[in-house]
């Protein structure tokens, strides 16, 4: 840990004093007592011999997820640096390296809470969500700011010309799927190629660097949850008829749209049914896990749910290849959680930036997964006083709104821009400023009636408030709403005759209440249960044990009364 920055001009990218031994991906809070709150400067560094077969390629190293900054050195030259955490960036590093001997990496993260990022760090004094989030260490979020490499560094070689992105877009025309391709390569400005799909052949001729095939599948199987069927798609890059490189994807073929107030998977209307989750587990914190994650999934399947939102940032590549193979879709976020449209227009220039930047490597990383079935471009942004000291005047508000308004525009805009055949949607908190969601494709929203907002205990007075806002706000959008998330929390073991809050018994019937309302409205998209299993936070008044227990399961996974309960609404079982 480097608490005072002494490390670069002490060249710790060359050598560490007393380093100790962290596996990777991991965050490294759980594992070290001197490190559980700390968010600041680390240092990890590693020797690797590069392969002596590699010479004559271009080598790549590449970080899945640096949380939140990250600057990277090899043989003591700076590479690389990157800002956002949970995205994957990489770089070229084939003149730095060594061959005849081991070969040093050096990467120094840190994830300290500043104002200008995304998510924000909290302002001056504190501050926090609803109250509950002015903990320690301080966010603007209701989670815990995990810190590390929290997903694989890899190095790899691929030829000096070789295919550098692959774009697919599938549509279906009777019984037939479309799939049209745009392949990028690097090295060739000229050269052919092909692409194979399920015996059926492409030629590609690049120009540019650039090339674009359809290929035509009859009869083709559709992708969905009742059948997650993956064609295996092949495209080679050759050169004078000689193979320079190879390039294979699972695709899924399949469409989603909006019409009216229904969201559409292969021309057919889907309801939503599922949570919001966290990537969180003891000792890993916040890093790649891949045992809890197909434990996750079964479950999913097990409680008869479709679908989760990755809130609240991108979740690890080999999940999105996990919901690929197993039908299960998803609404992909960024982390744009914790933005307060009030503060300066300064900071807000710089949180846009930030937003639009980690909505091109998301839609860049994921466009490919028929698993995303829409993009989210923020978690509950609002229009207040920071730290809620004192309400804004009108004129303030109105302005904070107008700033929101744009800011929203803009990163809608983007997301359309970069990739105009899915729906992109902002999540609303219980009073924003409903002028947000105007642009959207989709509404989603975040309500809690029934825990915050002083209706707690008075489940029926609840219900009611419920169903009018989701009336008022149907009526005054006319398009698809999911609640995407609804929760109380529920300590294990705690029980309650009649139901109270805080006891599982409580949890079942504020869950029930709201799919019951749900269920009256055939405008209603979608449910997604807030949250999928117990996850740690800050520590805080509001948070007992610093933990968040809105999970229908424990955070080890054992189900709650609230898990078996959702399993007989879901599965009938």
């Amino acid at each position: 840990m480097d608490p005072h920055g002494q490390g670069e001009a002490q060249g710790w990218f060359q050598a560490l004093p007393s380093p100790r031994t962290i596996p990777v991906p991991c965050s490294w809070n759980d594992l070290f007592d001197d490190a559980h709150t700390y968010v600041g400067l680390a240092w990890y560094r590693i020797e690797v011999w590069v392969p002596s077969g590699w010479r004559g390629r271009r080598v790549i190293l590449r970080v899945g997820s640096a949380t939140y900054a990250a600057r990277v050195w090899v043989n003591g030259s700076l590479v690389t640096e990157h800002l956002g955490g949970n995205l994957p960036f990489a770089v070229e590093i084939t003149q730095q390296l060594a061959w005849e001997r081991a070969n040093v990496i050096a990467i120094a993260v840190e994830n300290e809470p500043k104002p200008e990022r995304v998510p924000p760090g909290p302002p001056p004094g504190g501050g926090g969500v609803l109250g509950v989030a002015a903990g320690f260490p301080g966010t603007t979020y209701d989670f815990f700011p995990y810190s590390g490499l929290h997903r694989q560094v890899w190095l790899c070689a691929v030829p000096a010309v070789h295919i550098d992105d692959i774009t697919v877009v599938t549509t279906i025309e009777g019984g037939d799927g479309i799939v049209n391709l745009k392949v990028a390569t690097v090295g060739a400005e000229a050269g052919t190629g092909k692409a194979r799909l399920d015996g059926i052949e492409a030629d590609l001729v690049f120009r540019a660097g650039m090339a674009e095939a359809t290929l035509r599948v009859p009869g083709a199987r559709l992708w969905s949850p009742q059948d997650p069927y993956l064609y295996r798609l092949t495209v080679t890059l050759t050169d004078q008829a000689r193979v320079v490189d190879i390039y294979a994807l699972d695709i899924g073929i399949r469409t989603v749209a909006v019409r009216g107030d229904q969201i559409l998977l292969n021309g057919q209307p889907i309801k939503l049914t599922g949570f919001g989750k966290h990537e969180d587990f003891a000792l890993s914190g916040r890093g790649l896990n891949l045992p809890v994650w197909i434990r996750d999934y079964e479950l999913l399947r097990w409680i008869g749910a479709n679908s989760y939102r990755t809130s609240h940032y991108p979740y690890p590549e080999e999940v999105m290849q996990l919901a690929d193979q197993r039908g299960v879709l998803v609404i992909n976020e960024i982390p744009a959680v914790g933005l307060n449209m009030a503060d300066s227009q300064q900071l807000t220039e710089q949180r846009l930036m930030q937003s639009q930047s980690q909505l091109r490597e998301l839609i860049a990383r994921d466009k490919n997964h028929p698993s995303t079935i829409m993009w989210c471009v923020a978690n509950e942004p609002v229009a207040r006083a920071p730290n809620d000291e004192v309400p804004l005047s009108p004129a303030l508000k109105q302005t904070a709104i107008d700033a929101g308004t744009q800011f929203f525009r803009r990163v809608y805009d983007e997301a359309h821009r970069l990739d105009g055949t899915r729906p992109v949607t902002l999540v609303g908190v219980g009073g924003g400023p409903r002028e947000w969601h105007k642009p959207f494709d989709v509404i989603c929203i975040n309500r809690y009636y029934g825990w915050y907002g002083g209706l707690g205990g008075r489940l029926d007075q609840a219900a009611a408030a419920l169903a009018r806002d989701l009336d008022e706000l149907h009526q005054s959008f006319a398009r698809p709403i999911i609640i995407t998330e609804f929760g109380t929390d529920a300590l294990p073991g705690t029980h309650s005759l009649p139901p109270e809050m805080w006891s599982e018994e409580y949890q079942v019937e504020f869950l029930r209440r709201y799919l019951d309302v749900a269920a009256q409205r055939p405008f209603m998209a979608g449910m997604h249960v807030w949250a999928f299993a117990d996850f740690r936070t800050v520590q805080g008044v509001g948070r007992a044990g610093s933990m968040n227990y809105k999970g229908v399961f424990t955070r080890d996974r054992r189900p709650k009364m609230a898990a078996l309960f959702l399993r007989s609404r879901w599965v009938g079982a």
